[in-house]
């Protein structure tokens, strides 16, 4: 049985760095793993999504719609852009950021307001917090990648040293305690 999960959010999150990691960790369990990374306009803060595939055996590393077990997003809009992807029992990890895409910045469109409500009123499966806020508070707001994948690890059946040995083999040695902590933080955070 293959798992899905996509990775959403803005050019310049780390958003790579968080596909790394759960490709490693899911490497270092056992699994046949395929990550393929979709950029937009990623330099000027557009969408950038990576697609991460496991199982027994993996043929191609594409998630079509209605197959991802999980959406992990950076930002709010980004979760409900990519809704269509996700498994009708499928998860939402996000972070309750609001990051204005071009539209809003040049004031042809509004954000959207309560976008978490209105996911969770279609009856979508939602865990989402304040990352950059706890990415702060881990010791840099760089970090919210890293909270993210503490978030999604409470939905693995693999142990917190697993999960920090991957972060161990991803991270340079002088941000490795910074995303520890990030990491500790996103896990045990209350929704």
């Amino acid at each position: 049985m293959t798992k899905n999960v996509m990775i959403v959010g803005v050019g310049g999150q780390g958003s790579l760095l968080a596909s790394k990691l759960l490709g490693k960790l899911l490497l270092n369990e056992g699994y046949d793993v395929k990550v393929s990374e979709v950029h937009g306009m990623s330099q000027r803060g557009g969408s950038v999504v990576t697609y991460v595939r496991f199982g027994e055996k993996v043929y191609s590393p594409i998630i079509d719609k209605g197959e991802a077990d999980f959406i992990v997003s950076f930002e709010q809009l980004e979760a409900a852009r990519y809704l269509e992807y996700l498994r009708p029992d499928g998860r939402i990890v996000t972070n309750t950021q609001q990051i204005d895409p071009m539209p809003v910045i040049t004031g042809a469109m509004q954000y959207p307001q309560d976008l978490i409500g209105k996911l969770r009123a279609k009856g979508v499966a939602v865990d989402a917090m304040d990352c950059l806020a706890l990415a702060e508070q881990a010791g840099s707001s760089k970090a919210v990648n890293i909270v993210l994948m503490g978030r999604l690890s409470k939905y693995f059946d693999m142990s917190v040293e697993k999960w920090e040995k991957a972060i161990e083999e991803c991270v340079p040695a002088k941000f490795l305690e910074l995303n520890k902590r990030a990491f500790e933080l996103g896990r045990k955070a209350e929704a």
